[in-house]
């Protein structure tokens, strides 16, 4: 563990190093060629990252051509993390330092997207306090990290509402309108298909879009700080397993923000379940039980609405194959990205972002070491993608807190300063897409052994 910059320094005893990053077109690498222009290219790496805190760095808005984001002309794959509390955090005073903290150490790492809540409906600190109704208070909390994010060289991708009792989210909606005496029915499923819900839902996205920041006066809309809107957390309407009251959903809140707001990319949030329109070797990805491909969700339908531009899968082999072990996790989830990058390449023709990943603290015989495993599988299967031009195009590990965090804290926490191996990861895959980015002659050469 002499060398910070080796691809992996945690491994099991029993893991072999596949050798992929250590070798030239040739085979063969000098150790000491290749180990000079690592260092060389990790130091102007995070050089630059330095000083995007010192200077807060001018950002242009990604774009999208293909399967591929770009920036400035130049690919961008993402290093992403979920923290999903900076808005709450940033309401109180005492608090706001820790957004700042995390995005400090965010940047450290070359971390360069962080998926956040841009909702709170209806609870402590909420956003939207009833129907159409917002707190200043906690509009100015979420200038105040769009600000912070954009002055540590952060982008954030922003989520609008979640499917999840969490945070308020569609049940909130439906909650309201049931108590104000026009909605169509108690269950939570009616967000998608009654037109008063849609119609109060439309009034929050363009709120939203159009806020002026109060601290750079910068619309939403006009700020390349966000990478994108995603439009829901892992969207479900399991009331209708035919998947067309999502579908229409999606279409029409897609459109809506296109329509609003011309400059940020749009995603729908899935969580990556094949449908019913799916062909059934596809559906032989699902997890094993049956209703995953019930939940009214639609991976490739969904994906393919125009006003989307990429799409995002989720990765939780816990809650999918509850009795496997780790071996059997880490192959179907390979597999599981493989089908999605494929899906990206020859279907979709649009990027894939894996926006969730995480494995349990709360499986029986527990081992860091197994979360590390595991991490590292899914980060070296993005790495493979971008270095053969494939659709997969970043991941977002969830989730990152700080310590003094503990009601924040679930089975996938992750605090910094107690998990070195696990950010050992983040930041040698942050260097590796970094290098594919902006050396990518550099990086092939030396097989990006940074």
């Amino acid at each position: 563990m002499n060398n910070p910059w080796s691809r992996w320094n945690g491994k099991p005893s029993s893991a072999k190093p596949s050798g992929k990053r250590v070798r030239s077109r040739n085979g063969l690498l000098c150790p000491a060629i290749g180990f000079f222009l690592c260092i060389l290219l990790t130091c102007m790496t995070f050089r630059a990252l330095k000083l995007h805190q010192d200077q807060e760095p001018t950002l242009s808005f990604v774009e999208r051509n293909g399967t591929h984001f770009m920036v400035d002309g130049r690919v961008l794959y993402v290093s992403g993390w979920n923290s999903y509390w900076l808005m709450e955090q940033a309401v109180e005073e005492g608090s706001r330092a820790r957004v700042t903290e995390i995005f400090q150490t965010a940047a450290s790492l070359g971390l360069t997207v962080c998926r956040t809540y841009a909702f709170n409906d209806g609870r402590d600190h909420a956003l939207q306090v009833s129907l159409g109704i917002f707190d200043e208070i906690v509009f100015k909390a979420l200038d105040w990290v769009i600000a912070e994010a954009q002055r540590h060289g952060i982008r954030l991708l922003l989520s609008l509402v979640n499917n999840l009792q969490r945070h308020g989210g569609k049940g909130q909606y439906v909650k309201w309108a049931w108590e104000e005496g026009f909605g169509l029915s108690t269950s939570n499923d009616s967000f998608f298909f009654d037109p008063s819900i849609r119609s109060y839902f439309k009034i929050y996205l363009k709120t939203i879009l159009t806020r002026k920041n109060h601290l750079s006066g910068i619309e939403y809309r006009d700020d390349p700080t966000i990478f994108a809107w995603e439009l829901m957390n892992a969207p479900r309407c399991a009331s209708d397993v035919s998947g067309d009251t999502l579908q229409e959903w999606i279409e029409e809140m897609a459109e809506h923000v296109k329509g609003i707001d011309k400059k940020h990319l749009v995603t729908v949030g899935l969580e990556g379940f094949y449908g019913p329109t799916s062909r059934p070797e596809k559906k032989d990805v699902n997890p094993p039980e049956k209703w995953y491909g019930e939940l009214g969700t639609d991976f490739l339908h969904n994906s393919k609405t125009p006003a989307i531009d990429f799409a995002s899968v989720q990765i939780y082999p816990d809650k999918w194959l509850r009795q496997a072990n780790l071996s059997e996790k880490t192959s179907y989830i390979s597999k599981w990205m493989a089908s999605h990058i494929d899906d990206g390449e020859k279907e979709l023709n649009k990027p894939i972002l894996f926006s969730e990943f995480g494995l349990s603290s709360k499986n029986k015989d527990f081992d860091t070491l197994h979360r590390v495993a595991f991490y590292k599988s899914i980060l070296d299967n993005i790495y493979d993608s971008a270095t053969k031009g494939g659709a997969g195009a970043g991941a977002f590990i969830w989730h990152l807190l700080l310590g003094g965090m503990e009601k924040y804290d679930d089975e996938f926490g992750i605090v910094p300063v107690e998990s070195l191996a696990i950010i050992r990861l983040l930041k040698e895959q942050a260097c590796h897409l970094m290098a594919l980015r902006h050396s990518k002659d550099l990086a092939q050469t030396t097989g990006a052994i940074c």
